[in-house]
C-alpha cells in the first residue's frame, strides 16, 4: 500500500525545498535583515523604568549606610563611656585605701611630726593621689550639704547664719575631679538661731 500523494496548490513544484530561516533572511536580496528596533517611545519608558530602579535602590543603600554609622557612632561612644568607668572604677578602689594614709600625714603635719624622711614619704603620698585628681574638701564656715557632708554632731546655733552651717570639720572630705564623692566630711552642724545665752549673760 501506497502512502497517499499529498495535494500541492497548483503551479507549485512539489520537489521544491521550502526553507523557513528564523534569522529572516530576506529573499530578494540575500542579506540578513536587522532586528526591528523598538520604538522611542517604549525606549524612553525602559529608560524611566531603570533610572527610577537606580533612585530606589540608591535610597535604600543610603539609609542603610546611615543606619550602620549611627550604631557604630553610639557603639563607640557606648565602649568609651564604659572604658572611662572601668579606669574610675579601679581609680576609686585605690584612692579608698589610700585616703588612712593621707589622714595620718595631715595628722603628723597639724602635730609638727611632718619633718625628715617622714616629710617626703608623706608628700609623696600627697602627691600620688593629687596626680590621680584627688580633692580634699570640707572647712568650718561652709553651708551644710548632706550629699558631701556627714553630720557626726550637733554644734551651738550660729545666729549669723540663714541656713545649716558646718561649724567643726572633724574629718575633712576626699572627692575626685570629676566630683565622685570617695569620702563625706565628717563635721558637727551648727543650725540658724539664736545663741544660747551664758550664765554671765543671764545674770
Amino acid at each position: 500500500m501506497t502512502a497517499p500523494e499529498t495535494a500541492h496548490p497548483e503551479g507549485v513544484d512539489p520537489d521544491r525545498v521550502i526553507v523557513r530561516d528564523k534569522r529572516r533572511i530576506d529573499p530578494d536580496s540575500g542579506a540578513l535583515r536587522e532586528p526591528a528596533t523598538p520604538a522611542p517611545a517604549a525606549a524612553d519608558e525602559e529608560g524611566d523604568e531603570l533610572s527610577a530602579d537606580l533612585q530606589r535602590v540608591t535610597a535604600e543603600l543610603t539609609s542603610d549606610l546611615q543606619r550602620v554609622s549611627a550604631e557604630y557612632a553610639n557603639y563607640r561612644k557606648r565602649v568609651d563611656r564604659d572604658r572611662a568607668l572601668v579606669a574610675e572604677l579601679a581609680t576609686v578602689g585605690l584612692l579608698t585605701d589610700l585616703l588612712p594614709l593621707l589622714d595620718d600625714v595631715d595628722r603628723a603635719r597639724h602635730h609638727g611630726d611632718l619633718d625628715g624622711a617622714f616629710k617626703s614619704v608623706g608628700e609623696g603620698i600627697e602627691a600620688v593621689a593629687a596626680k590621680l585628681g584627688v580633692e580634699r574638701f570640707g572647712a568650718a564656715g561652709d553651708p551644710f550639704d548632706p550629699a558631701v557632708h556627714e553630720a557626726l554632731m550637733q554644734a551651738e546655733p550660729n545666729p549669723d547664719a540663714t541656713v545649716a552651717t558646718c561649724a567643726q570639720v572633724l574629718q575633712p572630705g576626699y572627692r575626685l575631679a570629676s566630683g565622685r564623692v570617695l569620702r563625706p566630711a565628717r563635721v558637727a552642724v551648727a543650725e540658724p538661731g539664736a545663741a544660747t545665752p551664758s550664765p554671765a549673760d543671764q545674770e
